[in-house]
């Protein structure tokens, strides 16, 4: 059986590329992230075909924000395609909208804290309040996780503190900006190897590009599935 801690990004272009990786990479993986790059190119019919289908997870990575009422709507729509996961930014009024859309399904809302690919210069530039991201995330989460959220998508460099709040008990991280040791870093600036974020309390794994990039995904896939089982990552740094 496939370790379902490990979620592999479909950023490719359009839904048949998506199964064309997908039936590569066949059991060896379980969970697939769709995000908003695969929206217009049928990510939603390929999420409803993966896990209808082939039996697999699906973490639908839509980030959605607007105000109660439309995002509350926008997650009731989206709940009837059974899917898993799916992710809101953190703010509280946005989480609570999104558990009431969600009511009645199994739908878990991830609350997005701060995005991995941005560093204190980009949160600068967007006028958001002074202080280390090592700190501002934790609060964030803690927020999010008071207004009901079932996780929070956050880097494994945060991981730590927040599974050290007494609000995180039961609550799932799940960790983008995951690459394998000498992979290349793309757009992510806050980064660990996968043995690191599972050791830091990281629920689920996110990798993409260093899986579908690769020449063999599929042992791009069992190579970062072995690094999860490694006995650094079995040895909690909590």
């Amino acid at each position: 059986m496939a370790d379902d801690r490990l979620i592999v990004a479909m950023d490719v272009p359009n839904a048949v590329v998506g199964l064309e990786l997908a039936t590569n990479l066949g059991d060896s993986v379980s969970f697939y992230k769709i995000g908003l790059g695969m929206l217009t190119g049928g990510g939603l019919a390929l999420a409803n075909e993966l896990k209808q289908e082939h039996g697999k997870r699906i973490f639908l990575d839509m980030k959605l924000f607007d105000i109660g009422a439309t995002v509350e709507a926008a997650v009731r729509g989206l709940a009837q395609f059974d899917l898993d996961f799916l992710t809101v930014h953190g703010d509280p009024h946005v989480v609570r909208a999104a558990k009431e859309g969600a009511a009645g399904s199994s739908l878990k809302i991830l609350a997005v804290t701060i995005l991995t690919s941005l560093d204190r210069d980009d949160l600068d530039s967007c006028l958001i309040q002074p202080g280390e991201i090592s700190d501002l995330v934790p609060e964030r989460a803690a927020r999010a996780f008071e207004a009901g959220a079932d996780g929070v998508i956050a880097s494994p460099h945060e991981a730590v503190a927040i599974r050290a709040l007494p609000e995180s008990e039961d609550r799932l991280i799940v960790t983008p900006g995951v690459r394998p040791a000498g992979a290349d870093t793309g757009d992510q600036k806050r980064i660990a190897t996968p043995e690191n974020a599972i050791a830091n309390g990281v629920d689920h794994i996110v990798v993409g590009r260093p899986i579908w990039r690769a020449p063999d995904p599929k042992k791009a896939a069992q190579d970062i599935l072995n690094e999860i089982v490694s006995p650094q990552a079995l040895s909690p740094n909590r």
